[in-house]
């Protein structure tokens, strides 16, 4: 990804865990480095097929005069968050910002803390078998796109399905969503259990029946194991139910430890179960 880099912007701002500094003020140097894709401005000569650097400076030096916070962290986590938001084409920003002649009691030339904040690509399972199940997932797709640091960018169809694992319970309803996040893994995992903690979501056996189920299948192309979240997810490869909405949406998404394709996958699932069910070609 291309690069626009600031370096050094002077803004005179109230920031400090120190009253006098909140009152009187003080000078902080920010540099910023937005990525961004450069090369339709590039060819075509044009402003507006890119992002205003001046522009930018004005919004970051407005920002940092008009809030207030103790910490510089605070300061940084917020300005990266409201350029993001802000300016659509950059898709992630690496920011500085430093405290000149910090008080600390002893003689230093500053103090800065950087950070690096990016748009993240996502992919949710979406799922309900309780009650008006596409109610449900309509509420949850809903509530994902009011997150003000998401962005749903498409929606599968609904499909029935019967149910996976535990078959004692009413058929589900199934899709995948295609979406942009500024959470981690970890934040985003919350996100979801709070959204459905709201549609009563009770969890009181493994694969058991759930007024709404939000899973992460895909972040990025990163490869996660904790005790709390393992992405990819662990069994997309053998669900039916998971594969073909993925695949509608983004069938050339690539699974980074199997290095297949979803439409890949679909297809591997379906010869699987044609030669399961006594079609021994299994040709899809």
């Amino acid at each position: 990804m291309d690069k626009i880099r600031i370096e050094n912007l002077e803004i005179f701002a109230n920031h400090g865990v120190f009253p006098e500094e909140n009152r009187l003020g003080q000078k902080f140097l920010v540099s910023m480095e937005l990525a961004v894709n450069t090369r339709e401005a590039g060819l075509k000569d044009d402003l507006e097929r890119s992002v205003d650097y001046g522009e930018v400076c004005h919004f970051a030096s407005d920002f940092l005069k008009n809030h207030t916070y103790r910490l510089i962290e605070a300061a940084s986590e917020r300005l990266a968050l409201e350029l993001l938001l802000k300016y659509k084409p950059v898709r992630g920003v690496r920011l500085a910002v430093k405290k000149p002649w910090a008080p600390i009691g002893l003689p230093l030339e500053g103090v800065s803390v950087e950070i690096v904040r990016t748009w993240h690509k996502v992919y949710l399972a979406l799922g309900s078998n309780m009650g008006d199940k596409k109610q449900y997932i309509a509420r949850g797709i809903e509530r994902l796109g009011a997150l003000e640091k998401c962005r749903v960018l498409s929606v599968s169809d609904l499909i029935e399905t019967k149910p996976y694992g535990v078959t004692d319970q009413d058929d589900f309803v199934n899709g995948c969503l295609e979406m942009e996040t500024l959470y981690t893994p970890e934040e985003l995992l919350d996100k979801l259990h709070e959204i459905e903690n709201e549609a009563d979501r009770k969890r009181e056996r493994r694969w058991g029946p759930r007024t709404l189920d939000l899973d992460i299948l895909l972040y990025d192309s990163e490869i996660i194991q904790t005790p709390e979240l393992i992405v990819p997810h662990t069994d997309m490869a053998n669900r039916h139910f998971v594969l073909e909405p993925l695949a509608q949406i983004a069938p050339y998404v690539v699974h980074p430890v199997f290095l297949k394709t979803a439409r890949q996958m679909l297809l591997e699932l379906k010869n699987r179960n044609r030669k399961e069910d006594g079609d021994e070609d299994g040709i899809v």
